[in-house]
């Protein structure tokens, strides 16, 4: 894979230093996504359980219900970034997108079949597709190219914050109401309009860039032929790791198949985000000065770590241990994709690059999870995660066979590739 090194060395900065360069809009994003995964989290950490124990859903409806909410996310985006590219207007799509999700909430504790979860979990995967590409984008456009890497690092790290605290709550409150899932449901609602609320008062837009002069004003879905080859392998990447990786569910049904009380379950879940909440931001800060190939190379290694010992795990503690290096592999890889792609995508066809990449990305977990979820019902816990040790072993060694024949263009200081004027094709 391409390197993301600079062309000159560059002195570390201080994290600190780091952390006062990055605009606020930023930090903002991040407290958003912060908010809106506590409330996510704190219901995909119990919904599993939910629909397994009260509505009494098989593994396979599990994983189709899993793999489908996730390939409407990643379709949708496709569309919601070649809008925002189209419009040059990114936030009024990323407030629709988590306002749809903030609505469903409510849905989750009101499910008395398997269809409304599906219908809710569906409508939520909507809204994040929504939002996902240009929030995506919009940090690009609001962070200067060398600090990328720490700005995805950043909003990650806030983010998995969430995806943490969110199944901590689960637990407290798994405690707090005698087990009673619809009512800890409930509680979701709060954080998801908090998060909403933050998007709307405290973001501003940056002013989109007047076209180039002789340039096309307005970029098209079409326009996908424009962006260069390397863009296009960060997307072959990016299917390859996503389909090492299926539903996070998974992790839950294991804490709970391996003696877990359900009360305790989103344990699991929160093990695997305070990994992931603390690595995020060094292992994007890293991004911006190391090879990128050495960064993904590591965290699929973490990843094959992770499914072997899933996969023999006879006890909480086995399953905590393989949820901790989920994490550091989702650290050291999720990040840097994002950053991949803004590096190799023209200014202007940002939206649409992140929409193509996470929907390669939807498409191979909703393959991940279907196989997931057949091998559990055929073969049992321990088939599953075997089969996502191989995946993620055979793409590391895809990583190390490929040898890239030419580097990425380097960004100017404006965040957009060189190349003819209006076309960002290289020159």
């Amino acid at each position: 894979m391409m390197s993301s090194q600079p062309g000159k060395p560059e002195s570390p900065a201080s994290a600190r230093s780091i952390y006062r360069a990055l605009p606020r809009e930023i930090w903002v994003l991040g407290f958003v996504s912060m908010f809106m995964d506590i409330s996510s989290e704190l219901v995909h950490s119990l919904l599993p359980i939910f629909m397994a124990t009260v509505l009494g859903a098989s593994m396979m409806t599990i994983g189709l219900i899993e793999g489908i909410a996730e390939a409407t996310a990643a379709i949708t985006k496709v569309f919601s970034g070649a809008i925002s590219d189209y419009f040059r207007k990114r936030k009024v799509l990323v407030v629709l997108g988590y306002g749809l999700s903030a609505m469903t909430k409510p849905v989750f504790p009101l499910a008395t079949t398997i269809g409304w979860v599906f219908g809710a979990r569906f409508a939520d995967r909507i809204g994040k597709g929504i939002r996902g590409a240009p929030r995506d984008a919009l940090i690009a456009d609001i962070t200067p190219t060398k600090l990328r890497g720490g700005a995805y690092g950043l909003r990650q790290a806030l983010d998995t914050a969430g995806a943490f605290i969110g199944p901590l709550l689960a637990v407290g409150l798994m405690l707090w109401f005698a087990n009673d899932i619809k009512a800890v449901l409930w509680v979701a609602v709060a954080p998801a309009l908090i998060a909403l609320l933050l998007l709307i008062v405290a973001v501003r837009e940056p002013e989109s860039p007047a076209p180039a002069p002789g340039g096309r004003n307005r970029p098209t879905l079409a326009d996908a032929r424009r962006l260069p080859l390397h863009y296009w392998l960060v997307v072959v990447l990016g299917a390859v790791f996503t389909l090492a990786r299926f539903s996070e569910a998974f992790l839950i049904l294991r804490a709970q198949d391996v003696g877990l009380p359900i009360g305790q379950v989103p344990i699991i879940m929160i093990v695997m985000n305070v990994v992931y909440a603390a690595s995020a931001y060094p292992a994007g800060a890293a991004a911006d000065r190391l090879s990128a190939r050495t960064l993904l190379l590591f965290g699929l290694g973490v990843l094959v770590i992770a499914d072997v010992v899933l996969a023999l795990a006879a006890s909480p503690w086995l399953a905590f241990l393989g949820a901790a290096c989920w994490g550091l592999h989702m650290a050291f890889t999720q990040g840097l994709l994002a950053k991949l792609v803004a590096d190799t995508a023209p200014a202007e066809l940002r939206g649409t690059a992140f929409g193509i990449f996470n929907l390669a990305s939807g498409g191979a977990l909703l393959l991940a999870s279907i196989i997931a979820g057949a091998l559990w019902s055929l073969f049992g816990a321990a088939a599953t995660f075997s089969a996502g040790a191989a995946f993620a072993a055979l793409a590391a060694i895809g990583l190390l066979l490929y040898r890239p024949q030419a580097r990425p263009l380097a960004p100017r200081a404006d965040g957009c590739n060189q190349g003819r004027p209006g076309t960002g094709k290289p020159g």
